[in-house]
């Protein structure tokens, strides 16, 4: 086998592995806002207990990676490329650590009554995940535009974030005994809001693979 089609058989399994790790990081987000909807402490749990198989597996990448660029040394858009993958476990590992946050607050409340039906916190999630999804696929196609395109989705989950804001605030001033709930409801809505700003870093360095160029997206 030929260095080049060993190095191309690397990066199409790390690609994979990449993959595999965004699938549980999205289906760890959902199970989360889906086990706070339905108070079900059972699916909370699980996402806790699952997210040290998230960590392990960004371990696994960064070790392959690591290995592709000591033996390929790789120039280049290759290497860009591989940069481009160290960071975007990063940052999926840290929205796998939202993930785990947002069952823990599904946790605490589980006593609790809502103060109202949750319709922007699943939207948020709903919104996030998509853009995970396709993010990944935008980096596997080498599609600068496509991660642009993402980026600009953030702004919608923004704009959840604030209307979650403003509604929770409005229950703290009419009632001082909602705050407690009110403020674990912020928490997990910043921790959703904060998918999407990962998300956008990823966009950037996606841009950075394709085309080598470093930009700011949604400033």
């Amino acid at each position: 086998m030929g260095t080049r089609q060993a190095f191309e058989e690397g990066l199409a399994a790390l690609n994979q592995e990449i993959l595999r790790m965004g699938v549980m990081v999205e289906e760890a987000l959902r199970r989360a806002v889906e086990s706070l909807v339905n108070k079900d402490g059972e699916l909370a749990r699980a996402v806790v207990a699952g997210d040290a198989a998230i960590n392990q597996v960004e371990q696994e990448i960064e070790d392959r990676c690591i290995v592709l660029i000591a033996r390929e040394q790789p120039v280049a858009t290759d290497l860009r490329k591989l940069i481009t993958s160290l960071k975007i476990v990063t940052q999926l590992e840290r929205m796998g650590d939202h993930a785990l946050h947002v069952a823990k607050g599904t946790l605490r409340l589980l006593p609790e009554t809502y103060m109202k039906p949750l319709i922007d916190i699943p939207r948020m999630a709903e919104i996030g995940i998509g853009m995970i999804r396709d993010v990944l696929t935008a980096f596997l196609d080498n599609n600068a535009e496509r991660a642009r395109e993402v980026a600009s989705r953030d702004h919608l989950v923004d704009e959840l974030h604030n209307q979650v804001m403003r509604e929770v605030f409005t229950y703290m001033m009419e009632n001082t005994k909602n705050i407690p709930q009110s403020i674990s409801l912020l928490f997990i809505s910043r921790f959703l809001e904060r998918v999407g700003d990962h998300v956008t870093n990823i966009c950037e360095w996606v841009v950075y693979s394709a085309t080598g160029e470093r930009v700011e997206l949604n400033q």
